[in-house]
This record gives C-alpha cells, structure tokens and sequence, in this order.
C-alpha cells in the first residue's frame, strides 16, 4: 500500500495548523525541531501550562491536562532534540496534580465555548486514568532523552498512580481508559520493569482483533490495535498477533482520502476543530507508518 506524501502535504497547506505543517516538515525532512517548537510555543500560557485549543476540541485559553498532551506529543516528536519547556510544563503538572498523583480530566473551564461537554464538564477534584496515562506515556517518551523530565518528581508521581490504577481496573474499562493504560505501559517500561507484567492485566479487555468501541462516542468509532499498541518493540504489541498489525498498518495507509489527509471516527464540536482534527490525524497517521516501517 502507498502513500502520496506529494497530496498530504497539499492537504495540510489547505486545511491544518501551522503546528502539524512544521511536524510534517520535520517527519519529511524538509524542517527540523526549532519550527515544531516554535509552533506549539503559541498554545503557551504563563503559568508553564498549554491551552488555546491544542486540544481541538477544548478551545479554552486555559492551560489544561489536554494542553499538556499534546505539548508533549510534539516535544516526543523532535526527539533527540531537547527544550526547557518539557521540565517547565512538568513543573506546572505538578502544581495542578491531585494528592494521589493522578491529574483531573480537565481543570475548571470558565470559557467554554465550542469546548466538547466531557471537557467543560469534567471534574477537577478527580483524578483520571485516561488523561494521567496519555500525558505520562509521552513524558515518559520525552524522558528517553531528557533527564529533566526523567528525574522530575511529577512524573514519578504520576507513574506510580497509572500503575496503582491500572493494577485495580475493574471489569468493564472505558475503551479509551484501556488505550492510553497500553501506551502507557509501553511508553514506561523501560524506567519501569513493573509496566511489564500489567501488559498481560489488559489481554482480557482487548480482543483479538483489538476493536473496542468507544462508549458514548459516535456510532463507527473504535480504538483499534495501533491505539493500543502505536510503537514497535514494546509489550503492548504482544496483545495482537502479527497479522492483525500488519492488516492496521495496510487499513490505515489505505484511509488516506481524495483530497490527501486522513480522517477520524469521532464527532468534533466546532468547525476549527473538524479541519483541526483532520490535520493532526494526517500527521499522526503518517508518523505511525515511518514508525513501523511501511512509510
């Protein structure tokens, strides 16, 4: 299966953020880590922390947990190259962590305009797996290189409670709560010998073909095995047999669309957020491909 890299670009001239331009400039080689940066540097607050809509669907001007995954996506993304603002938004992490460690879905929103209602509504005073997972994952991936945020007391915190929580997940887990526990879990392995072991907790919530459908989502979305499981090398692939990845990775070069980008399944709240969404699933879908060595 191809992929016309000449019409995604034209997709994300016409249609995304500068952000995911300049991370499609450096997953081609046609930029380097500085542009990234510079991007997500916009979506700064002062307090360390990220809003403004880097999470598409929480347009908030407010840092918020959501802020803060995606900051950290694209500091994953110029990996080997280092920034400042990784320790500097684990500082804020750590101020706005709930005593257990975890972080709240979403902190108080007092602009909620075109914010998705999970995020306007969330509760701050509880802490989340889903969030506390997806945001450790990628400072856990941000640590392979920065010994800032490695050593970070924050991100030892939170560690230790995605373990605790995903240790004592019930038996009916949100198919999202078990996604992000499985990036987790492979992201933290090699700071942590115990993500191992907690892989196997997952296998009876995640069938073989990895198809969980979202509850409360939108009728055709689903997490599939490359949600689970994005990297290769890491336990979480063992949870799906060889051919059931290899079938994903053909599915998804395959969804590239007439006009060039990639779509997604679930429902958007505003307009800047459908194209927003679009943009950024355009450049995820093509960094997962270079990272199983189909692009």
């Amino acid at each position: 299966m191809t992929v016309d890299l000449a019409a995604a670009a034209g997709f994300l001239a016409t249609s995304a953020r500068v952000l995911d331009r300049r991370r499609f400039d450096l997953l081609t080689g046609a930029g380097g880590p500085e542009p990234v940066l510079a991007a997500v540097d916009g979506y700064r607050n002062p307090d360390g922390g990220y809003g403004w809509g880097l999470e598409p669907d929480l347009r908030s001007a407010t840092s918020q947990p959501g802020g803060a995954l995606h900051a950290l996506e694209a500091f994953a993304d110029v990996v080997p190259a280092t920034t400042p603002r990784a320790v500097e938004l684990c500082d804020w992490l750590a101020a706005v962590s709930l005593p257990d460690g975890g972080l709240p879905f979403a902190l108080p929103v007092p602009d909620p305009v075109a914010c998705a209602p999970f995020w306007a509504g969330a509760n701050a005073g509880a802490s989340s797996l889903q969030i506390t997972a997806g945001v450790a994952a990628a400072a856990h991936r941000v640590a392979a290189v920065d010994h800032a945020v490695a050593g970070h007391p924050w991100l030892a915190r939170a560690t230790e409670y995605c373990l605790a929580a995903i240790g004592g997940l019930g038996d009916d887990p949100h198919a999202m709560v078990l996604a992000f526990s499985a990036q987790f879990l492979d992201a933290a392995v090699p700071a942590e010998p115990r993500a191992t072991e907690l892989v196997e907790q997952l296998r009876s919530h995640v069938p073989a073909d990895g198809l969980v459908h979202v509850a409360g989502g939108a009728e055709g979305e689903f997490m599939r095995p490359l949600d689970f499981a994005p990297l290769p090398g890491g336990p979480a692939r063992g949870l799906f047999a060889p051919d059931v990845v290899e079938a994903e990775l053909d599915r998804l070069a395959a969804a590239q669309q007439p006009d060039g980008g990639w779509s997604v399944d679930f429902d958007s709240y505003s307009p800047a957020a459908t194209l927003e969404w679009r943009g950024h699933s355009t450049v995820q879908a093509l960094v997962l491909l270079r990272a199983n060595g189909v692009l």
